[in-house]
């Protein structure tokens, strides 16, 4: 045998796997695209919104990354976990774990807050239920989610063959104020909502929708017999208005017709609040809003919790008073505690706590409810688990991170990306703002359009070679405005006076009404808070926030808009036949497939199987609703259309139907020409679903619109789009009111209001007032330096 020593190859076979490999991807508008991502690397994905970034990113490289991961687990354990179907892609080699920071907002729960969703209030209500004085017992009494309670009785036993009866009794001592069940707020119907005093039944008093002009709900009250109806209310008796108002349901005869009468406000109670309000027909939604009020909870004073879980304290804090406080305030006061007993615990906490000052969310506090957090403040919570954390060689997927932050709170937020790319991890970043771009290893730019004009790979390199290429983005990239010169003159002003939500300081401000008024400043800072916590609820406000749509697989922008109401009565109309038929969720449905157009295969713990449906041939409706036609088409063929071609085709000819055109023109205006009006909503990004619903805002009535973040998802190029809309809003009559971080719709605005200086209790105060020129010479806050900067000025 050789006594030679067999030479170790310089390089191992493992290290040639250095890219994420992607082949053939076809997942949603991708045109069998293939790239090759490095490992290790910033890797930035850019393009208008809709090209595809998401589909690839998202919808490919995590979901298969996710869904090789949950089949390592036994299939009793994928049982509980969500089903991920495979991608529509050829090859997809050189994985790792992937951790998904996403944009969904969070649940809206009201039990839900900040500390909650975090984990953070878990471990505050150990340390408390440990150092507490006095003791009230275990953490569960101090969680405002677990009432106290205790019962008895017998229980019935087996044992050594004979049946034994034996007395048990229980109890849990849980943490939640009775009074409110846990919510901080107690719900209140304003009665002079629902009547006006001075009228009679006979003379309309009530004034709830529904209930007036001599309807059957008016008739029960008028003609019931236990009062006058001639009788103005403010003479009813005590025992008139309670039966007016609360009596029990009683059978009884109106007009010889058998009817149930009830007090008007258990009436209103059962029949309009327990809905959801998202589902209420807007005049109905209008009226709760004005007759419902929520104030916080004698009892517990706001906290969510009983007298018990208040009275334990540590060093004079309860864990009401720390759940309060701004967390970078808890984190001091944590660091501050000297308990060796519990060191793990006090080390743990106050890391969790420390993140949060680190990404620049030291301003909230852990008893917010987490529904209230904007996109870019959920998703910066959810990154918190992320700081910290040993693991390497793990892609860490974000989806534009800088949502919701001004310029100043940029840097941090790149540099916390930095900071993961250094540990060795692979970062995957799907971004608008050049400030991240800039930072980035390598750049994908997916394009050239949106929809089915996009879904190629237009470049794949260096900033370098993005800005000398030949792509939207890269001509874009150096875009840069200059400030308004002549800006409009106010037609009025809306006045706030007094405002004090959550951390605004007694403000004053008159908002100047028939131009654009931006309100700006770092987050945190109290934009939210002023306009839609303060203004006045009778000015015709039209708000348009960053709450997500819903829609299943069965909603598009045709239903979700209304469009798909007049296309259908235009067909029912020129082929004298019944409207229901022309929709694949009623009558005109394929009955095989039920309008869906696949049929679904349900295979348990592993992906569910589409197949599309043999009857209909994935077109959802009847072969008989098929043969009725519209200008030559079938309603399939017109749902398959582009907003663009839909417009031409219901503008002109016999398909001319002018409600149809109406929303078809507010879909082109915010930028959504591209789009199916028949494509499924679960398939369109975030830009896009924001813009869907503010097209549909702009069909309301209203005269001040409030915008909150409209650039987010919005491409550079699709910015200076945007800027036409508002200019077109404004130039219409209407006062445009924009909660915005983007430079140029700041240098756009006729009227810049600035909060600041800083957030959390820094915040809350108007720092500037003026024209962006006035912000820009003065440079005297964070957004005028950072404006100055972008303008170049």
């Amino acid at each position: 045998m050789s006594t030679e020593t067999r030479q170790s190859p310089t390089s191992s076979a493992a290290d040639s796997h250095e890219v994420i490999r992607v082949h053939g991807a076809r997942e949603n508008n991708l045109k069998d695209i293939s790239v090759e991502i490095p490992k290790r690397r910033l890797t930035v994905f850019t393009g208008v919104s809709g090209s595809g970034k998401s589909s690839l990113v998202f919808d490919t490289i995590a979901a298969e990354s996710q869904r090789l991961i949950n089949e390592t687990y036994s299939a009793f354990v994928q049982g509980f976990m969500p089903t991920v179907a495979r991608p529509d892609v050829d090859v997809l080699e050189g994985l790792t774990t992937a951790i998904i920071v996403d944009q969904q907002r969070m649940g809206a729960d009201p039990r839900s807050t900040v500390g909650t969703a975090t984990d953070a209030n878990a471990m505050l209500r150990i340390l408390f239920s440990r150092l507490g004085k006095p003791y009230i017992g275990s953490p569960k009494a101090f969680s405002f989610n677990i009432p106290s309670i205790s019962g008895a009785g017998a229980v019935t036993l087996e044992r050594a063959g004979k049946t034994v009866k034996e007395r048990r009794s229980f109890s849990i001592t849980g943490g939640m104020c009775a009074r409110c069940e846990g919510r901080g707020t107690v719900s209140d119907i304003d009665l002079s909502q629902l009547y006006d005093e001075s009228r009679s039944l006979n003379e309309g008093a009530i004034t709830v929708p529904g209930y007036t002009g001599g309807g059957w709900n008016s008739r029960l009250y008028a003609e019931s017999g236990f009062y006058d109806p001639d009788k103005p209310i403010h003479k009813f008796t005590k025992k008139e208005l309670d039966a007016f108002l609360y009596h029990e349901p009683t059978r009884m005869k109106i007009a010889g017709i058998n009817m149930t009468y009830e007090g008007l406000v258990p009436r209103i109670q059962k029949s309009m609040l327990s809905k959801d309000r998202e589902a209420m027909q807007p005049h109905v939604r209008t009226f709760v809003d004005r007759a419902v009020t929520f104030t916080t909870c004698p009892e517990c004073d706001g906290t969510r919790l009983n007298d018990g879980a208040r009275s334990s304290k540590i060093k004079g804090i309860s864990i009401a008073d720390a759940c309060k406080m701004q967390i970078s305030d808890l984190a001091e006061w944590v660091n501050a505690l000297d308990e060796p007993s519990v060191a793990p615990l006090l080390t743990t906490l106050h890391h969790a706590l420390e993140s949060f000052v680190e990404i620049g969310l030291g301003y909230l506090s852990l008893d917010r409810p987490s529904g209230t957090l904007s996109g870019g403040e959920a998703q910066r919570v959810k990154m918190i688990r992320q700081l910290g954390s040993s693991l390497t060689d793990v892609t860490y997927v974000f989806d534009e991170p800088t949502t919701g932050l001004h310029p100043h709170d940029i840097q941090r937020m790149n540099d916390l990306l930095l900071r993961l790319r250094d540990k060795g991890n692979t970062v995957l970043v799907v971004e608008h703002k050049p400030e991240t771009i800039a930072i980035a290893d390598h750049v994908v730019d997916l394009g050239p359009g949106a929809g089915a004009a996009g879904g190629t790979v237009c470049f794949e390199g260096t900033l370098e070679g993005l800005r000398k290429s030949n792509t939207t983005t890269g001509h874009h990239l150096d875009d840069r405005t200059t400030v308004k010169k002549e800006v409009r003159t106010p037609t009025g002003k809306l006045a706030i006076r007094g405002a004090t939500t959550h951390n605004l300081r007694d403000v004053d401000v008159d908002i100047p009404l028939g131009v654009l008024v931006v309100i700006t400043g770092v987050a945190g800072s109290g934009k939210s808070s002023l306009v839609h916590g303060s203004m006045p609820t009778d000015t015709g406000v039209v708000s348009v926030d960053q709450g997500g749509i819903r829609g299943s697989r069965r909603s598009n922008p045709a239903t979700y808009t209304g469009l798909l109401d007049p296309i259908r009565n235009a067909f029912a109309k020129a082929n004298g036949v019944k409207p229901a038929l022309f929709s694949a969720n009623s009558e005109g449905a394929c009955p095989n497939c039920n309008g869906a157009g696949v049929i679904y295969t349900d295979l348990a713990m592993m992906a569910g199987v589409a197949t599309t449906c043999e009857e209909c041939e994935g077109k959802r409706f009847q072969a008989a609703v098929l043969e009725y036609h519209l200008g030559g088409k079938d309603i399939n063929e017109v749902l398959g259309m582009s907003v663009t071609d839909a417009r031409e085709f219901f503008g002109t000819g016999d398909a001319r139907t002018p409600p149809a055109r109406t929303i078809l023109d507010r879909l082109a205006d915010v930028g959504l020409g591209y789009l199916s009006i028949g494509q499924p909503l679960t398939t369109l990004s975030g830009g896009e679903r924001q813009r869907l619903k503010l097209a549909t805002h702009m069909a309301e009535k209203g005269g001040i619109y409030v915008l909150d973040e409209p650039t987010a998802g919005l491409h550079l190029a699709d910015v200076e789009q945007l800027l036409g809309l508002l200019d077109r809003l404004v130039d219409a009559g209407k006062s445009v009111i924009v909660v915005e971080h983007h430079q140029a719709v700041m240098a756009h605005a006729d009227w810049i209001i600035n909060l600041g200086p800083g957030a959390g209790h820094d915040g809350g105060r108007i720092v500037f007032e003026g024209t962006p020129a006035a912000l820009v010479a003065a440079r005297s806050t964070l957004t005028g330096e950072h404006l100055a900067a972008y303008v170049g000025a």
